[in-house]
């Protein structure tokens, strides 16, 4: 930045700690031996001094030689000019500033030349010193020097504008000097400090704009490489100059040259407002409305304006406050006496306006009024005709009148001032819709309600859309509500390319973002040269997403982003629009959309399918808690919408790096969680027949899937312990048989299947229907009737497809019934696998341990029976692994199967067994396939931790199991260490020299391990029998021990066995206790999520167990693929409904959601009243208690009557 000096100055661009500010001169002395002037300045001296005082301010030992030759010849120089008389130089001061003895951060300052561009000014403020960007300027200017505040002024600065500006996010330009109005403004500043949060702190931003030249001690901030900090101390200065005061984050220090004299920074600081004023607001400039910059006068001298007059030139809009001092009162004085202004009667065009020249009768009336305030001023046609300017700009001046406004209304009034000047500049837009930007952008929803949205104004949906848009971008929920609730129809307003603009917001360091710009680089890869080169892009142009020429379409991105996060759970969004069909792999979705991009995409103006969803994942994926959890409330289907919000944030949490960032996405998620709870409960309690339908029920909005399959991929354990899901689970776990059926009459069943038919096992229904019997329905059997009855009235009126046909079809046959009936329940699947599968071990073991015959013996029949067992096993799991999932293609399901730690068991031990197979067979690795069976023989068994988990006693204790693995882990990490530092020093320590291998390997591993157990070979510390031969020892011979270092060999094993046995096992037993504890307490909720997985499985298996279930392989395969009958089973956990019943159920859905919220809503005021209002009473009851005791001693009152008694 430039500083002013009475020469030329070269362009200065230093690197300051990696960071490159713009070009910034200063004015500047060379005179390297005084560095208290920092201008070079051509010396004129003043004409009544005797030579030593140049016009500047500043003495002739301030400047160098060449400045104090006679550069004018006989011209005779009576007034210094700063662009004639200096010149420019890289500036020597710029860094951070240190307050000595302050205890405040360190504020940012910087020396600039008046007249250095104010673009770089700013981009230094806003890029360099990471200033957040205003969303209003306040210039503070007037009361300068030792001029007295008043009392009043000071209520204004400190409850008024430092709050305004809080409640906005502005920037407060000033002096920035210790002195007059500069001081109040830095004390309220101080005290909002303060009082105020770590958030607020950052919304308010004080700048001080002073002349370097009156800035004391300002030769301590001269550094030419930068000061970081410089240390500055305030004390009692002289009358030419000013400390700068600790309470501002900035200085801007404008050097013109001069010395001592004020009003050198006047342009600078204009062009500085002006060029704000040009900017927009909002995240990266993404607002509706430029930065708005008011200038606020307090008293100030004759000097103010000319200053008011430039700024007012500029379109700037000033506020007033009438009765502060002589120009503040003036400028008052003529906007209220004053009659309109004469216009010429020539001046008739739009390009003379500014020129028309007030009549003579007004001129003098100004004149007037200039002398009452000014008298001794000697240029007084100057200060009149920049009141006559000034008075010709009165509708960007607005008047604070401290007798009719109180400092609380401030921010109303600075509203209103803007919207003005707003108006003014713009003709077009109404005064209502300028104010409610206004008031978006300051995020003042108060003042929108009471002002703009009180009944008054009829708002049409045209005027609100802007607004919209811009309380969307930058999270402003309260503006959204606002203006949804007062005519903005959000069908009308979001269609899909509103919708691409909203994520073309996104911010760059939110996750979101750089997975769909991940999605953007991945999409070009796959783009041919003339197909990226579309009608709209350029060869040069940045292939971001925030590129607005860009032909991406972002919706594809979300689309892709959206299915990468769900997986499987639901189908892709957004393909319709693009013409994709389901099921294809991305890349070729991908070229797809290439290609359907060049054509003329005129689904950009199509109104969004379901625009409160769409809204509630676009905000659900930039974390905005308040913003989601309003568009959840609109969005309608709460449950699986809440828990679709879950399940991208607990995936979100995991790409996220930043910590807090991360633990307020599992905040959100848990929070959501629980509201998909609530909302459930609550339609349980109101209809558990309906409730449970909502649990199964296809949601086209959410790619047709279910609130169980969305709790599922959520991992949302605690919705899972509804009593609403659980008994859902049940029913459909035990079928249409009763749930308190002794297992020993399922298992007399299943090995006597006649008994089926019998009142051993107690049948009562379809299915289909989803009955609860509840305690109360066992206790009163009238009531559990009716609800019988009731349910199958509710789904006589829910079809699904397939249903028509069923019920089209013959009644079967009451033994086919009970048949499909008992084998088709998911119980008796699961009991037959479980018999089964004892049987399978114990055909393994028995072959394993007495009939594994080597080749050419074996394999005997026993064998090949049981690899005919194993044979079905591989077939169902090649069933699980095509049944996953909408899509097509097998990579994709395998990796979904893959995803379940027991199905990579299954695997594990099917690869392992083929391996054992094929090995047997061999001779020469007989051995080895029997050792590769053994150890799969161990897999197997271990598959049976997961058939017992639907036990409630032994699925937690699994759990359990399962965490401390996890522990283990971390505890064989600390033994390894252990064990490797002890064993290598053991080793060398007592053996010399041993060239074994294995045996250096089992001493230094595997004994120390055994020594944790009490094996300790004392014969090897003390010698026994061994050789010390070198020869023998190589030829195997055992080695003698060194008994050299005995003492140490037992004192490293006492040190050994204190931390191994002592301290790592009791870690460990700590782990495991801690483990148990955390899972104890929740026990019941991680069995009720593991046991709907298991079911799930159970319910999808065959219902005859291996190796039998080759049969039903063979009957799916002829009855799904051949004859194409769908499956009724799935439908207990799918069901499909559509149109009005679909309607119907949402509706109901939505009354449920508004019953918890109301009750929510109104326990949080209930809890707020009654804590105010005990509070009050107590109080209340304290001062009345006080005054009557006072009264009461007092022998001036008697009392006239007794006291009243409560009625």
């Amino acid at each position: 930045m430039p500083l002013r000096e009475d020469i030329g100055v070269p362009s200065w661009s230093p690197i300051v700690e990696t960071q490159q500010f713009p070009l910034c001169n200063t004015i500047y002395n060379q005179k390297s031996s005084n560095p208290d002037t920092s201008w070079l300045c051509r010396f004129i001296p003043v004409a009544r001094d005797s030579g030593t005082l140049c016009l500047c301010g500043g003495g002739r030992d301030t400047h160098v030689s060449i400045a104090t030759r006679d550069c004018f010849g006989a011209a005779i120089v009576t007034q210094w000019n700063s662009f004639e008389h200096s010149s420019e130089y890289p500036t020597d001061a710029f860094g951070e500033l240190e307050f000595i003895g302050a205890g405040k951060r360190h504020s940012n300052f910087l020396r600039l030349s008046c007249n250095t561009p104010a673009h770089m000014v700013y981009r230094v403020m806003t890029n360099y010193w990471k200033m957040p960007s205003p969303n209003l300027v306040i210039s503070v200017v007037g009361g300068g020097g030792n001029e007295k505040v008043k009392s009043w002024v000071r209520d204004v600065l400190r409850q008024g504008l430092v709050r305004a500006a809080q409640s906005t996010g502005a920037w407060i330009l000033t002096g920035g000097l210790r002195e007059g109005i500069g001081r109040c403004v830095g004390e309220a500043v101080r005290d909002h400090s303060a009082a105020a949060s770590s958030l607020s702190l950052k919304k308010v931003i004080a700048v001080g704009v002073a002349p370097w030249g009156l800035v004391a001690e300002r030769q301590k901030l001269i550094n030419p490489q930068g000061s970081f900090p410089a240390r500055y101390h305030v004390q009692n200065t002289s009358r030419d100059a000013c400390c700068l005061d600790s309470n501002y984050q900035a200085f801007l220090l404008v050097d013109d040259g001069s010395v001592g004299r004020r009003g050198g920074e006047m342009d600078f600081r204009v062009d500085l407002e002006k060029y704000i004023s040009d900017q927009r607001t909002g995240i990266h400039g993404s607002g509706s409305i430029e930065i708005p910059v008011l200038c606020m006068l307090i008293s100030g001298e004759a000097n103010m304006l000319k200053r008011m007059d430039l700024s007012l030139k500029k379109g700037i809009p000033w506020l007033v406050l009438n009765g502060s001092g002589p120009a503040a009162d003036l400028i008052c004085e003529l906007l209220d006496a004053l009659s309109p202004v004469c216009q010429s009667p020539t001046s008739t065009s739009p390009e003379d306006k500014g020129n028309q020249t007030p009549c003579t009768e007004l001129h003098d009336r100004v004149r007037e009024r200039v002398k009452r305030y000014f008298p001794a001023k000697a240029e007084l046609e100057k200060l009149v005709n920049s009141a006559l300017s000034i008075y010709q700009n009165k509708d960007l001046i607005t008047v604070f009148n401290s007798e009719q406004e109180s400092p609380e209304d401030f921010d109303t009034v600075l509203l209103k001032a803007l919207v003005r000047a707003s108006k003014r500049v713009s003709s077009e837009a109404s005064e209502y819709t300028d104010e409610l930007k206004l008031a978006v952008t300051w995020n003042r929803v108060d003042i929108a309600k009471s002002e703009l949205f009180n009944g008054d104004i009829q708002w049409k949906y045209e005027d609100l859309e802007d607004s919209m848009m811009d309380a969307l971008i930058n999270d402003k929920p309260q503006f959204v509500r606002l203006f949804n609730e007062n005519g903005l129809n959000i069908l009308d307003f979001l269609t899909y390319q509103r919708l691409e603009e909203l994520y073309r917001s996104l911010s760059d360091s939110i996750v979101a973002y750089k997975l769909l710009q991940g999605s953007l680089l991945e999409r070009q890869k796959l783009a041919t040269p003339h197909k990226e080169a579309g009608p709209h892009s350029s060869p040069d142009q940045e292939t971001t997403l925030k590129s607005p020429q860009s032909p991406i379409s972002r919706n594809s991105f979300v689309s892709q982003l959206l299915q990468d996060i769900m997986g499987d759970v639901c189908r892709p969004f957004y393909y319709k629009h693009f013409k994709l069909v389901e099921g294809i792999s991305t890349r070729t979705a991908m070229k797809q959309v290439n290609k359907f991009l060049l054509g003329e995409c005129t689904y950009k103006k199509d109104e969004c399918q379901y625009p409160w969803a769409s809204l509630f994942i676009w905000a659900v994926l930039q974390n905005r808690s308040e913003m989601a959890v309003y568009f959840w409330e609109m969005a309608g289907e709460s449950v699986l919408g809440a828990l679709a919000a879950c399940k991208i944030l607990r995936e979100l949490s995991k790409l996220e790096s930043e910590t807090e960032t991360k633990l307020s996405m599992k905040e959100l998620a848990q929070k959501f969680e629980n509201l998909a709870h609530d909302v459930f409960s609550e339609c349980y309690q109101g209809n558990e027949s309906w409730a449970c339908t909502l649990l199964i029920k296809q949601s086209p909005m959410w790619g047709e899937a279910t609130c169980l399959q969305m709790a599922t991929a959520a991992d949302a354990r605690y919705f899972f312990s509804h009593d609403g899901v659980q008994s859902l689970l049940s029913q459909i776990w035990w079928g249409a048989m009763q749930r308190s059926t002794d297992v020993w009459k399922l298992v007399l069943a299943f090995l006597i299947p006649p008994l089926i038919y019998t009142k051993l096992i107690i049948h009562f229904g379809k299915l289909g229907h989803h009955v609860i019997r509840t305690k109360e329905d066992k206790d009163n059997p009238s009531c559990y009737q009716h609800s019988v009855q009731k349910t199958a009235s509710l789904m006589e009126h829910v079809p699904f497809k397939g249903e028509e046909a069923l019920s089209s079809s013959p009644r079967k046959p009451y033994i086919v019934m009970r048949w499909r009936e008992f084998w088709f329940a998911p119980v008796t699947s699961f009991l037959g696998n479980v018999l089964m599968y004892f049987v399978f071990l114990g055909l393994f073991a028995y072959i394993l341990l007495l009939d594994f015959k080597p080749p050419p013996n074996g394999p005997c029949t026993l064998e090949l029976i049981l690899y005919f067992w194993v044979f079905t096993l591989v077939c169902e799991e090649i069933r699980q692994v095509g049944c996953i999932a909408w899509t097509i293609f097998w990579h994709f399901r395998l990796k979904l199967y893959l995803q379940d730690m027991w199905n990579k068991c299954d695997i594990t031990a099917i690869s392992l067994f083929a391996l054992g197979l094929v090995c047997r067979n061999f001779k020469w690795s007989y051995e080895f396939g029997r050792a590769v069976m053994a150890v799969d023989y161990m897999v197997f068994t271990l598959r049976l931790i997961h058939i017992f988990a639907i036990h409630k006693q032994l699925g937690p204790k699994i759990i359990i199991v399962e965490k401390m693995i996890k522990d283990v882990f971390f505890f064989l990490f600390f033994l390894a260490v252990w064990i490797m530092a002890y064993g290598v020093a053991n080793q060398a320590l007592l053996y010399a020299y041993d060239p074994r291998p294995l045996w250096i390997f089992r001493r230094v591993f595997y004994r120390p391990y055994l020594h944790i157990y009490g094996q300790i070979p004392i014969n090897e510390m003390d010698g026994g029998k061994c050789t010390s031969n070198i020869t023998l020892i190589e030829d195997g011979a055992e080695p003698c021990t060194s008994t050299y270092a005995n003492w140490l060999v037992v004192l490293l094993l006492v040190i050994y066995l204190l931390v191994t046995n002592i301290l790592l096992v009791n870690l460990l037993i700590a782990m495991f206790s801690h483990t148990f504890s955390k899972v104890q307490e929740n026990s019941d909720t991680y069995w009720k999520f593991q046991r709907y997985n298991l079911i799930l499985e159970y319910h999808s298996r065959p219902c005859l167990a291996p190796p039998f279930i080759i049969i039903s392989h063979i009957h799916l395969l002829i009855k799904r693929h051949i004859r194409k009958i769908p499956s009724t089973k799935i439908k207990h956990f799918v069901l499909e409904i559509r149109d009005r019943e679909a309607s119907r159920l949402n509706t109901w859905e939505a009354i449920q959601k508004e019953n918890i919220l109301t009750v929510q809503n109104k326990r949080e005021r209930e809890k707020d009243s009654e804590r105010l209002k005990r509070t009050s009473l107590e109080f209340c009851t304290s001062a009345l208690s006080w005054i009557m005791e006072g009264l009461s001693e007092s022998n001036n009152f008697k009392m006239t009557r007794s006291m009243p008694t409560l009625r």
